[in-house]
């Protein structure tokens, strides 16, 4: 085949390929939201169905792309910020909280979502996790639990269960992992909930709940990681992990944050709404404090 040939070959098939991506993204029921081509996550990783559940829970409570803002950190889920149609911000690692802290200060009326994984928001980006969570600053946050450092080679991370292997424990994990429900809690949520990812219709009512009120929101979802997590444990692929899951899923709405155990190891995961309360947020008690600094300044 002729130079000429091959180059108007490739040249046919991408236009085919390009025009098969546009009719995909002009035939998405979410195609307001979504950039729909940029989903680049592993074949049946659960991050894209949290993607999309956030995006219909915005759709749903009527809100537009430009009522949103969506920030992420570094990691898997860290690559999800690009796939909305809306202000989206792809931090540095660990940052992605004190980022969308500034963003709702700056704009109050926006409503400020942080899309992050386990390791990005429990590890570098604890504290900011628990200092938001003690302001109750107006922000909800998502986390993708997967229970490794997935995107970086299967590390070990804050949530890895005891005695499991990863990439830097190949002989057992010897840390207990953070609860992430009892750790938001106890700083301060005023909205805290857990859900395995593949419950769509859950979890979309939990976002929505989210959407509607004032508070720190931190809504968990347990998204199985079979290309590090299930390589090194010998667990198989996507199918079978998420088998392996269901069974251990246990819902337990209004169950103390304490007494919501994850224990893969046990095979026992309590999900539900646990936290689900009202306080003065953060900027109700910042509009107060600035209007004493006026009538000071009178």
């Amino acid at each position: 085949m002729s130079k000429l040939a091959t180059s108007e070959s490739t040249t046919v098939s991408l236009s085919l390929e390009e025009n098969g991506k546009e009719k995909q993204d002009q035939d998405h029921p979410l195609k307001t939201y979504l950039n729909v081509n940029r989903f680049i996550f592993c074949p049946g990783c659960l991050i894209g169905t949290m993607i999309t559940s956030v995006a219909a829970s915005v759709k749903e409570e009527g809100l537009g792309t430009r009522d949103v803002a969506l920030v992420s950190g570094i990691g898997c889920t860290g690559r999800s910020s690009g796939c909305f149609k809306a202000p989206a911000f792809h931090t540095t690692h660990g940052r992605a909280i004190p980022f969308a802290t500034g963003l709702k200060l700056a704009n109050p009326n926006l409503k400020v979502f942080v899309l992050s994984g386990d390791g990005d928001l429990s590890a570098i980006g604890g504290n900011h996790l628990i200092h938001a969570a003690r302001r109750n600053m107006d922000i909800v946050v998502i986390c993708i639990n997967n229970s490794v450092y997935g995107m970086t080679g299967g590390q070990v991370a804050p949530t890895t269960p005891e005695e499991a292997f990863t990439a830097t424990t190949p002989y057992g994990n010897p840390e207990p992992p953070f609860n992430l429900v009892s750790l938001a809690a106890s700083s301060g949520a005023t909205y805290v909930a857990r859900w395995p990812g593949y419950d769509t219709l859950r979890l979309r009512k939990s976002i929505k709940k989210a959407i509607q009120r004032t508070g720190f929101s931190f809504i968990e979802i347990i998204a199985p990681c079979f290309t590090q997590y299930g390589k090194f444990n010998k667990l198989g692929g996507a199918v079978q992990m998420l088998k392996m899951l269901e069974p251990m899923i246990i819902y337990q709405n209004g169950c103390p944050p304490q007494d919501a155990v994850f224990d893969l190891n046990e095979g026992k995961i309590v999900c539900g709404e646990f936290v689900n309360i009202e306080r003065e947020s953060f900027l109700e008690r910042l509009q107060v404090i600035n209007e004493k600094a006026k009538k000071g300044a009178k």
